[in-house]
């Protein structure tokens, strides 16, 4: 089961990604929109060790809710729109 605390920082991180130029700002005149944003960049915001925030990362991730890109020796990340639509039908019809 997920910790409270855990649950409110992916949470935390779902709403950034939902608007990113919002939130982080563009490395290098990238769109973090479209090219999605690094561990390090949320680990910054958050204020924890980037080895926490790629933890959190990778388990959204691994449940579909966010898309993964390499670019060079970086790994950014999305949101997966259709995919947390999907999730959030399922929690209103009462799964």
């Amino acid at each position: 089961m997920m910790g409270t605390a855990s649950g409110r920082m992916r949470q935390t991180i779902l709403v950034w990604l939902k608007d990113p130029a919002a939130h982080f700002p563009a490395p290098n005149h990238r769109d973090p929109t479209g090219t999605g944003v690094t561990a390090r960049a949320v680990a910054a915001k958050l204020g924890v060790p980037r080895r926490t925030a790629h933890a959190h990362l990778c388990f959204l991730t691994r449940v579909g809710l966010l898309h993964t890109r390499r670019f060079r020796c970086r790994t950014y990340y999305r949101r997966d729109e259709i995919r947390i639509a999907d999730v959030a039908r399922m929690f209103e019809k009462g799964w």
